[in-house]
């Protein structure tokens, strides 16, 4: 009965080890490119592609995807992981984090093994200890970017508004930030203060979308970047800027609903094999 308890203990410590190494690796190395091409599917048909290729208008396009992988490949691995800290919105560093995975896997891996005296199943536990705190970072980022992606479009629409009553953007940096939760009103009051230090509008709007990592406020300070040096309606950008992030967020909504069904069965049939070998 000991014997196998502890077989399925290691079984089940190394599934879900794996699984949660390859979910983070994954989110920190192939994020960015999964991205890129969800948006090509998602804005180009067959046809469309093709007569783009063709345009003059993107002739260097092979030369910027290049740079664009180049960049992603030079970025280290501890860059990724500090921004994933920073940006699920914890009081901690990613030091801490570290730290608290060492001495998870320690405690977990020590205890299964003396427990059992087995050294296998206590190196199991232990990597599986040592993911965990990862792990939950990982998903406190995600659910932080979602709640931040929720509230962008609103904060653009109060931005556009106070724009056009003749407020300034460093004004309205501050409505937004007192008006709004978080997590979104953190960000723009750290943004407004930093402005208000005497950093450079530019550097402090590029801050924020490092901070946030989202592919919309990025969209939205590229504009605001742009809008300054070409001028323009910056409250009717805002506006549009807006109702698009506002349809992009319906349309990840959709999407997560009908794949909702593939999903469960992919867990369905994750839990299969260690459900079988239990009862075999």
């Amino acid at each position: 009965m000991t014997l196998s308890l502890l077989t399925v203990v290691v079984f089940l410590a190394a599934m879900f080890a794996v699984g949660g190494a390859y979910s983070i690796i994954a989110d920190l190395y192939l994020r960015d490119r999964l991205r890129v091409n969800q948006r090509v599917e998602e804005e180009f048909s067959t046809s469309r592609s093709s007569r783009a290729a063709k345009s003059t208008l993107f002739k260097d396009l092979g030369k910027i995807s290049a740079e664009a992988t180049a960049n992603q490949a030079s970025t280290s691995l501890r860059k990724r992981f500090v921004d994933m800290v920073e940006q699920s919105g914890l009081p901690i560093t990613a030091q801490r984090v570290l730290l608290y995975s060492l001495v998870s896997g320690a405690v977990l891996g020590l205890g299964v093994g003396f427990l059992f005296r087995n050294i296998l199943a206590g190196s199991m536990v232990a990597l599986l200890g040592a993911v965990l705190p990862v792990w939950y970072v990982n998903l406190k980022r995600k659910w932080r970017l979602h709640k931040l992606l929720s509230q962008l479009p609103d904060a653009l629409e109060l931005m556009a508004r106070s724009v056009r009553a003749g407020q300034t953007m460093s004004q309205a940096l501050q409505a937004i930030a007192s008006e709004f939760e978080a997590p979104i009103a953190p960000e723009f009051a750290y943004c407004y203060e930093q402005q208000n230090l005497g950093l450079p509008p530019d550097l402090a709007f590029q801050d924020l979308a490092r901070r946030t990592g989202l592919l919309e406020m990025k969209i939205f300070i590229l504009a605001m970047m742009v809008q300054r040096q070409t001028g323009g309606n910056l409250a009717e950008l805002l506006e549009k800027l807006a109702g698009v992030v506002r349809e992009r967020f319906k349309i990840k909504g959709r999407i997560k609903v009908l794949t909702a069904e593939g999903r469960v069965q992919a867990w369905v049939l994750l839990a299969l094999p260690p459900l079988v070998f239990v009862m075999m």
